[in-house]
């Protein structure tokens, strides 16, 4: 398939495995952390989670100041170094205290918070270099979003499998070995490429002027300006679903996986996502960019939202069928994201100047922050108030609304090629 051809150039290879093993550890930090949030707090949980995209949201306005300074395959590898070495010591006190502490995990969420500040518009910048060949752009942004996408149903499948075997603390201490590989990749990366560098701010700028410079170069362009306004609102309803609501309701009914756990449960129905992610990813990595790619990009829209409202229609089902229709839910509302993120992640590196390009995903980044932000807050006292069923089929039905918007909004074929 065409979207593993960048794996023929060897800077690609290492970037690749490197960020499949972190990406890997995200998920199994990601998947811990709302459980054992929702076991101590219960819906109020979404208040920890949305801590961590507070500081998301203001480290993505401020810190472009410095950032856009420094050189940006150094700035990924203190960003993997600093997350390896906060994590490994919350297992230290985690291990020493005999459970997990309230203060550690609100550091680990802050710090990891600012790392990924740094280091997700650093790799939009490198990534161009690494390549080398901008017509592998496309491809090498499908094998990218394949390795997100792939921790999707590798990670949480680990954790459904080994939920009753490892102690959930070292599921953290995975985590930091995996952002130690990553940097070791990064690393060996400049070793193959010696003059490898990256556009960098000749001076520093103000805060403001940062994000308004971001927020122009994704206005310039429709799709991305709209994306823009539309993405905390779309990420916003997914993560508060997946990562609050799905998990919550699995706690309610006392839905077991593998082993008797509900933490498998939940495990399987993430993988069962991440598993029809990976193969998206797969098709639409392979196609080459269409020409105007807003009708692929709502309808996966659409699509992933059908696949959330869906997920609340599951909790309807008898008893024995509740963790079947979570899973099949999930892997529907999986199939829309790859439809519409390629498209968007190559239209930023190619109709954005590379001087921009970090402000701009830092801009990106800040939208879809707040969205979540917004909506983790929200959602604790909607489901007291509604139930979590409403909350879940509402959450679907504003992901479909968008994408319905949005088709109207771009729908005149006869625009001029927006690629």
């Amino acid at each position: 398939m065409r979207v593993f051809h960048p794996l023929r150039n060897p800077p690609t290879v290492l970037l690749w495995t490197g960020l499949s093993l972190s990406a890997i550890g995200d998920q199994l930090y990601a998947v811990c952390i709302g459980w054992i949030g929702v076991g101590i707090f219960g819906a109020r949980a979404g208040y920890l989670t949305a801590l961590q995209f507070l500081v998301l949201l203001l480290a993505a306005l401020g810190i472009g100041r410095w950032a856009d300074r420094w050189e940006q395959r150094r700035s990924m590898i203190g960003a993997d170094v600093v997350r390896a070495a906060i994590l490994l010591a919350v297992v230290a006190a985690w291990l020493a205290a005999g459970r997990p502490s309230a203060t550690g995990l609100i550091v680990a969420i802050v710090v990891l918070a600012l790392c990924q500040a740094v280091f997700r518009p650093a790799l939009q910048t490198v990534l161009p270099g690494v390549v080398a060949d901008t017509a592998m752009l496309p491809a090498a942004n499908g094998l990218l979003d394949a390795t997100d996408r792939s921790a999707r149903l590798i990670g949480p499948g680990l954790v459904g499998v080994l939920a009753g075997l490892v102690p959930i603390v070292h599921f953290l201490t995975i985590d930091a070995v995996s952002f130690l590989f990553s940097a070791a990749a990064l690393l060996w990366i400049g070793r193959l490429r010696p003059g490898l560098t990256s556009p960098r701010a000749t001076e520093r700028e103000a805060v403001w002027r940062g994000v308004l410079r971001g927020i122009r170069a994704l206005r310039a362009h429709p799709l991305l300006g709209f994306y823009l306004k539309a993405t905390g609102l779309v990420n916003g309803a997914w993560y508060a679903l997946f990562f609050l609501a799905v998990p919550l309701a699995i706690e309610q009914r006392g839905i077991h996986g593998p082993g008797g756990s509900g933490l498998g449960a939940y495990g399987l129905v993430i993988s069962a996502y991440g598993s029809t992610n990976l193969a998206a990813t797969l098709v639409f990595g392979s196609r080459l960019m269409p020409a105007r790619p807003q009708f692929q990009m709502f309808s996966g829209t659409i699509i992933s939202g059908l696949g959330m409202m869906l997920a609340g229609a599951a909790l309807l089902l008898p008893a024995g069928w509740v963790l079947s229709g979570l899973m099949a839910s999930a892997a529907l509302s999986a199939i829309g994201g790859p439809m519409k993120d390629i498209p968007m992640a190559v239209l930023r590196q190619t109709r954005v100047a590379p001087a921009d390009m970090g402000a701009a995903m830092r801009a990106y980044m800040s939208a879809t922050s707040a969205g979540q932000l917004a909506a983790l807050l929200l959602l604790p006292g909607l489901i007291a108030a509604a139930g979590v069923l409403p909350v879940i089929i509402g959450c679907g039905v504003l992901v479909i609304t968008v994408g319905i918007v949005a088709l109207v909004r771009f729908s005149d074929w006869s625009e001029p090629v927006l690629a």
